[in-house]
């Protein structure tokens, strides 16, 4: 229930004006988001390159509903590649396409990611499209598979949490595409999503082993030991030679365990949002984690306290 009302709050925008107010939210925050600037994301990226691990950086925001907005996210993201570029930092980038303007106008958002991709072919940088709630995968994939024989330089993301999953998969697997394989952080309702965490964890595994086995180079994408585990074992049976896959985790999320794979041969890609959309990304991460309410609240709390006056001295 805590799940699914965070999860509800993130697209309110009076509860985020509200709960942003407060010093401990960012501190909350600024645990799984690398700042507000390209500057701070770039710095993240040479710190985690110190370890073997390579990035994807993503310019936060969503729901654009205005081709001004859409057009300004598309300059932030042209005008990152470009800052990746000079820096040399081993980073990939993400995106949202409703970032681009998918609610405005599907041709605009077309263009707007054209040119990214066109940025990105010529500095030889991957793009992937993230994908949003389930309103959206249908139109994600749509525009991924109509692109994609003009940029091979692309991939999308699979929700193992959505029925349609599988099916997916093998389609896209039919096309050679690279796919992230994520559980999904989003409310879906019981007609279209697996509600149990075993349910999703099954077709998780399942959907993990079709891509490692048939998939053009898999991004796992888990924090789950066992999700690992069960990755770790089937590439060794399997002999699938680690430079063929990679795992995929959340910056500021099990960085021991991210180290310790790098450490360990495996290639380790971590996922590095940034900027000043944090609110609804950070209310996801919180969704899932909810021991992590009470720690935020008592710390709104503590900040919203007064502060106690010194006594009285007795100067006279």
């Amino acid at each position: 229930m805590i799940r699914r009302l965070l999860l509800f709050a993130s697209g309110l925008r009076w509860i985020r004006l509200i709960i942003t107010r407060y010093t401990a939210t960012r501190a909350f925050a600024w645990r799984f988001i690398a700042g507000e600037s390209a500057t701070t994301a770039l710095h993240a990226v040479r710190n985690l390159q110190k370890r073997n691990i390579s990035a994807t950086l993503d310019l936060l925001g969503e729901s654009v509903h205005d081709a001004d907005e859409a057009h300004a996210s598309t300059t932030q993201y042209l005008a990152l590649l470009d800052n990746i570029r000079r820096s040399g930092a081993p980073s990939h980038i993400s995106l949202k396409l409703t970032q681009l303007g998918l609610d405005v106008d599907e041709q605009r958002c077309r263009d707007n990611l054209e040119l990214i991709l066109k940025r990105a072919a010529e500095q030889d940088t991957f793009v992937r499209f993230d994908m949003e709630g389930s309103a959206y995968t249908q139109r994600t994939l749509d525009l991924y598979r109509s692109l994609r024989p003009c940029y091979d330089n692309c991939g999308v993301v699979i929700q193992s949490y959505l029925y349609r999953s599988e099916q997916d998969v093998e389609d896209l697997i039919a096309l050679g595409a690279r796919v992230r394989l994520c559980k999904g952080a989003y409310l879906e309702p019981p007609d279209i999503a697996f509600q149990r965490k075993g349910d999703v964890d099954a077709t998780y595994a399942r959907l993990m082993k079709r891509l490692l086995s048939e998939g053009a180079y898999p991004a796992i994408a888990t924090h789950d030991p066992q999700m690992i585990a069960q990755a770790q074992a089937f590439v060794r049976e399997r002999d699938i030679p680690n430079s063929a896959w990679e795992f995929q985790m959340l910056y500021g999320i099990r960085r021991d365990m991210q180290e310790r794979l790098a450490a360990e041969g495996y290639n380790v890609r971590c996922y590095i949002p940034f900027g000043a959309e944090w609110y609804p990304y950070a209310m996801r991460r919180l969704a899932e984690r909810p021991a992590n309410v009470m720690f935020l609240i008592r710390n709104v709390l503590r900040e919203r306290r007064p502060r106690r006056m010194p006594p009285p001295t007795n100067d006279h």
